[in-house]
């Protein structure tokens, strides 16, 4: 893991076009700033764990016969 220590208004950026930004410090917590296309998703890690199990669990909900039809559509 690479730790990097940023002031306010200070940045950081992945690629060419993801900027983070830190906004603010109050005594334990940061607010940042995201810059960052409209096609990459970005969540909270809690939330993104909680989607990731939700998918899970829904796949395992799907048949066999649904997982067949779907087959055929993308194919």
């Amino acid at each position: 893991m690479l730790a990097l220590s940023r002031k306010t208004n200070e940045s950081i950026m992945f690629g060419n076009d993801i900027e983070i930004t830190i906004l603010e410090v109050k005594g334990d917590q940061v607010k940042i700033g995201i810059k960052a296309p409209r096609n990459v998703p970005v969540y909270r890690k809690e939330l993104y764990t909680q989607i990731q199990t939700a998918n899970k669990e829904a796949a395992k909900t799907v048949s066999k016969d649904e997982l067949n039809v779907l087959n055929n559509l993308l194919n």
